[in-house]
Formats: structure tokens, C-alpha cells, sequence
């Protein structure tokens, strides 16, 4: 389906509940399964918003400077805004500056924004916690991803169990959280230690950070999906983008109440 003929089924959609012929529910399910543009190697959804809350993010790791560029391009003609690229490459970034395509490039995380909406009100109280400085690529990916999406997030680096008194000087910023993202490699021990001191939700991110038995992430990820603290869930390792969506959505239910 291409964006015209989108664009003129939302009209009509839109005619037939101003007639009354159709109901605004039943128009609202019409169009969150359409459209799509199919571009040979990527099939755009332009209507994820509308399903998700969010629009569509791009993966930016193993595609070609051209295929964002392409991307990009026809998202931005539809007027989509706040586009989140994951896993760039600073070889893509420079490539996409070189055609005049304005955004934001955060190096740490390998992330960035492209169209960003900065009249999105930032609501609630997310918390990025990281054992070690190591963690930190994750833990940015986390953080900027539910800060663009519209969350406050405050970040609590290098708090690990290794010196855990660093931890506990900081439990008034975490037992106000509304949600808390946990970072950590090696054993993974911070987000069990986290859970048992707040009643908000943690998610744990394992990070691929550690000696040879960590086993890039591995042990970590193991220990965080043993965890005998309630309430705690776990991401993928490495997936600092994966946790700070979810804590966005986290925080803006807890907004809502």
C-alpha cells in the first residue's frame, strides 16, 4: 500500500465516522493494521504509532549508510518525528550528516535521534542504575531512549556491589522511582540487590562486560533470571534500548494513575 492510498482511507475512515456510519472504535482498528511502504529491503510501518504508542525504530547495526538514508528519508516525508537509531555506526553518522540530515548523535550510547519533538513533556521518575562505568554504553541507550520517548530519568553510575555504600547513599533518589533499570555485568548482582530494597518495578540488563567465565553476558543474564528478589524483569544482554522502552511505558502508566 502506498502513502497516498493511505493517506485517502484515512479520509475516508474519517467521512464515514463524521456520517455515522462507522464507528470510531471500529475506524481506530481499520487503521492501526495499515499502511505499510515496501521498499525492497525494509517494509516501513507508518502506522506502529497508532498500535504502539511509538513509532517504528530503526535498527541501525548491519544496514548500509544508503538503506538508513532511504529510510529516513520516507519516514520524514510522513511527517514522523522523535526517529530513535539504534546500534549506528559513526561511519553512518557521517554519512547521513553529509546529506543534509539533521539529528542528534549520542557516541556512547550508538544511538541517535533524527526530527526530535522537543515539546514532549518529560512525566514521572525513571532510574538508570549501573554496576560499573564499564555498563555505561548500555545504561545511555537506556536512559536517552526513555528520555526522548518522555521520561525524566536520573542516572546513578558506577554503584555496584563492590562498594555497595555507594548504593545506599543514594536510596532516596531510588525509593522514589517509579521504575528502575539495573545494568550490570560480570555476576550481575545489582539488580537483585536493588529489588530488595524498593517496591517499584526493576528491569535487569545484563551487560557483556567481564572476564573470560562471564561469558559475554551469559552469567550475568543467568544470575539476574535467578533472582530471588520480587519483582524483578529481565532484558536481553546488552539490550539497554529494549529497557528503557519498556521503563517508558512503565513510567507513563504509573503517570497516569
Amino acid at each position: 500500500m502506498n502513502k497516498a492510498n493511505g493517506k485517502e482511507q484515512i479520509l475516508k475512515l474519517l467521512e464515514l465516522v463524521q456520517n455515522g456510519q462507522i464507528s470510531p472504535d471500529d475506524a481506530l482498528l481499520k487503521m492501526q493494521v495499515a499502511p505499510f511502504e515496501d521498499l525492497g529491503y525494509a517494509n516501513i510501518d507508518y502506522h506502529r504509532s497508532l498500535r504502539q504508542g511509538v513509532g517504528e525504530i530503526i535498527y541501525g547495526q548491519s544496514k548500509t549508510p544508503e538503506q538508513i538514508r532511504d529510510i529516513l528519508s520516507n519516514m520524514l516525508a510522513n511527517d514522523l518525528n522523535n526517529i530513535i537509531i539504534t546500534r549506528i555506526s559513526e561511519h553512518s553518522i557521517d554519512f547521513l550528516i553529509e546529506q543534509k540530515i539533521d539529528l542528534e548523535y549520542y557516541s556512547i550510547a550508538k544511538l541517535a535521534i533524527v526530527n526530535r519533538d522537543k515539546t514532549i513533556k518529560k512525566v514521572g521518575s525513571v532510574v538508570v542504575a549501573s554496576a560499573g562505568t564499564s555498563d555505561m554504553p548500555t545504561c545511555e541507550e537506556a536512559a536517552i531512549t526513555a528520555e526522548v520517548l518522555g521520561s525524566k530519568v536520573t542516572r546513578l553510575y558506577d554503584v555496584g556491589v563492590s562498594g555497595i555504600h555507594r548504593l545506599l547513599s543514594k536510596q532516596n533518589t531510588l525509593v522514589t522511582a517509579r521504575v528502575i533499570v539495573a545494568v550490570a555485568g560480570m555476576e550481575g548482582a545489582l539488580a537483585s540487590v536493588i529489588g530488595g530494597l524498593v517496591s517499584c518495578p526493576i528491569i535487569a540488563v545484563p551487560t557483556s562486560v567481564g572476564y573470560g567465565s562471564n561469558f559475554n553476558g551469559l552469567s550475568a543474564l543467568l544470575a539476574m533470571l535467578n533472582s530471588c528478589a520480587n519483582g524483578v524483569s529481565v532484558v536481553n544482554i546488552d539490550n539497554g534500548f529494549g529497557a528503557g522502552y519498556i521503563a517508558n511505558r512503565i513510567n507513563k502508566m504509573e503517570s497516569i494513575k
